[in-house]
């Protein structure tokens, strides 16, 4: 039994829609190419072999179905559905795809039309703690034999369904569900702690990583312990402390035992499984408070690093981390990718972590030997009453940044005219500013990246056969502002249940990186689309990705100014490449892109209803029919959208 809910069992649990039922155990081989995992691989590539849709007949591309998740406000439990970021996964011919409110549903790949929906009612519980309301990223798949399972973490529940009816498996916990608020470093507030990333699968074991708000800011808010489960029983295998406790590896680096009472440092991007070398990748997030660290003084591993993990025991093989002691919200957004790397004739299982700064952190996945070497910079410190930044920081010395410049200087200000461009390097000087890694300040500090990132969840996608790393990024800078925490004037949501004096200072509303009643301070584009050529550590191809803001098209001071066609469009989702030929990608538009994967070159848009909120997925059915999958929309109006050739 749960603590507060009924008895848990398949029928009430699990609403079975439709009159087909069953999930073909093994799909006929003909020209079919699944999308087993969110990531299309354990490997995280994002690329597919499906090669139905090329650059010669991507103008035939159409609307083939589409499908409404029954999503709603809900009103007696204080509840609204957030953005619609679900990437589906498509194994044994059905489709399986997970809504803002944690429901599972099982699709007909071909027409769209459901098989199962499972609820979770996962809004009994009101609102997350997360900023952003309800947002749901997908769900995973194991086969167990003859059997087929969908796991689902879904608040503070890891939840096993039969693949084929949506109904739960008692077998696994307690009557299909394992309470992931137990197990923890401490007692937590499991209204704090929640999940938006699919779980990932090594052999028979689950393993879960957790989110917690960045506003969430108290002694011992829910830590960031990663955890395995066994995928039958769901009894605990292992857990691995991101935030090292008493004697264990890296506890000194925090100071005055921070690890005490520390929280969060949490894995919210999902991880990698590297199943052959026995291994599973963390990309580990920021500790609390986000953005002063007075209380936590030292480097704080393995905050913000890349950890490697013997997926067998939980045991620590290798880490890197590529922020020491963080305060700008930059923790690890994305789950790392693996790919064979060729470097100066040398064959290398490597694996990739990218940034919110925009770099690129490339590794032996084996070792953790950097492919590139990577230089201690010195950075500029912070002025903060009782902060101590790290006097330096980490930098690839290839691949180059994803976009053009990081930090901001008067050289980056808004250009579309010359009355502009004044106008806002003006704007520029109430605050500080200067090059990456400039800490939020009491005057406010210009950043760029902002918390946003260059790069967020969407990720990369890796093509063996160009070698390119193609990654869909943000331009964008923000105002990080410091003032001393006052809980009875603050903009903190949790401020009754913290202590001034613990977080000493949070984000105040300092301005923004706005001018002129809504330019940006910085100049455009502000997306592109990248390619990396992994071999050799350079930037193949950088376009600009999106038509971008019409609100910035149609602003005054632009009146008759001949304005970029493609001004760029930031947005987290990511990209996703094809052996057809393409890189597609959405985020941030009505609107599906697609590019030539070897140039760059913009080939299609395809129109969408509702905003694209999600990186898209593809498949090729049996027929070879090929499909590319996006969902789309927010709140009530959510619809997730499928394209393919006209038949």
């Amino acid at each position: 039994m749960i603590i507060g809910r009924p008895s848990l069992t398949g029928l009430l649990w699990a609403l079975v829609l439709a009159t087909s039922g069953t999930v073909t155990a093994g799909q006929p081989n003909g020209e079919s190419v699944e999308w087993a995992y969110v990531g299309s691989d354990q490997a995280n590539t994002r690329s597919s072999d499906a090669d139905h849709i090329t650059p010669e007949n991507i103008q035939q591309l159409e609307v083939a179905w589409t499908w409404h998740p029954e999503d709603r406000a809900r009103p007696e439990f204080g509840t609204v559905p957030g953005s619609f970021t679900s990437t589906p996964i498509m194994l044994d011919g059905t489709l399986y795809v997970s809504s803002n409110y944690n429901r599972v549903a099982a699709l007909d790949p071909v027409t769209g039309s459901e098989r199962w929906v499972f609820d979770p009612r996962a809004y009994e519980d009101g609102m997350p703690a997360l900023g952003g309301g309800f947002r749901h990223r997908g769900v995973t798949a194991w086969r167990d034999g003859e059997d087929l399972r969908i796991f689902l973490a879904s608040r503070y529940r890891l939840f096993c369904l039969d693949a084929s009816t949506g109904e739960i498996v008692e077998s696994f916990g307690n009557n299909g569900v394992v309470d992931l608020s137990q197990d923890l470093i401490w007692s937590i507030d499991r209204s704090h702690f929640e999940f938006n990333a699919a779980p990932v699968m090594y052999k028979d074991l689950v393993i879960v990583g957790s989110a917690v708000g960045d506003r969430v800011i108290y002694r011992r808010t829910p830590p960031g312990d990663v955890r395995a489960y066994n995928a039958r029983t769901g009894s605990l295998v292992w857990s691995f402390h991101t935030i090292p406790q008493e004697g264990e590896f890296g506890s000194q680096t925090w100071e005055n035992e921070a690890w005490r009472h520390t929280g969060a440092t949490n894995v919210w991007a999902g991880v990698t499984v590297d199943e052959a070398n026995e291994l599973v990748f963390l990309p580990v997030g920021n500790p609390t408070n986000v953005y002063f660290g007075g209380q936590r003084l030292g480097d704080n591993l393995f905050a913000e690093s890349l950890v490697a993990l013997n997926a067998n025991t939980g045991e620590r093989t290798w880490h890197f981390q590529m922020v020491h002691h963080g305060v700008w919200d930059y923790d690890l957004p994305t789950q790392p990718i693996l790919f064979p790397l060729t470097v100066n004739g040398r064959s290398i299982d490597a694996v990739a972590q990218l940034t919110k700064q925009g770099l690129t952190f490339v590794f032996d996945r084996t070792t953790g030997e950097p492919i590139w070497p990577i230089e201690e910079r010195e950075v500029p410190q912070s002025d903060v009453p009782g902060e101590q930044t790290s006097s330096t920081q980490p930098f690839p010395t290839r691949p180059p940044a994803l976009i053009p410049t990081t930090g901001m200087t008067l050289d980056d200000a808004f250009d579309l005219t010359p009355e502009l461009q004044g106008a806002a390097r003006m704007a520029m000087q109430q605050f500080r500013f200067g090059p990456l890694y400039t800490p939020p300040s009491i005057e406010g500090s210009l950043v760029r990246p902002g918390g946003g990132g260059a790069v967020n969840w969407g990720g990369g996608a890796f093509d063996a056969g160009t070698g390119f790393l193609y990654v869909k990024t943000s331009n964008m800078p923000a105002v990080m502002t410091l003032e001393r925490f006052d809980p009875t004037n603050t903009r903190n949501p949790f401020a009754d249940a913290t202590e001034p004096d613990y977080v000493g200072y949070d984000t105040a509303s300092g301005g923004q990186a706005m001018f002129e009643g809504g330019l940006p301070l910085n100049k455009p584009p502000y997306g592109f689309l990248v390619a990396i050529d992994m071999h050799e550590g350079d930037i193949a191809w950088r376009v600009p990705f999106g038509r971008g803001s019409e609100r910035i098209r149609r602003h005054p001071a632009l009146d008759g100014v001949d304005v970029p066609e493609r001004l760029g469009t930031p947005g987290a989702p990511g990209a996703i490449v094809t052996r057809g030929g393409l890189v597609f990608a959405g985020g941030g538009e009505n609107a599906l892109y697609a590019f030539d994967k070897a140039t760059g070159d913009e080939l299609w848009a395809g129109p969408l209803n509702e905003r694209s909120t999600a990186t898209p997925m593809t498949y090729q059915t049996s027929d070879g029919r090929q499909f590319v999958v996006i969902a789309t929309g927010s709140g009530g109006n959510q619809e997730l959208v499928a394209f393919a050739i006209s038949e």
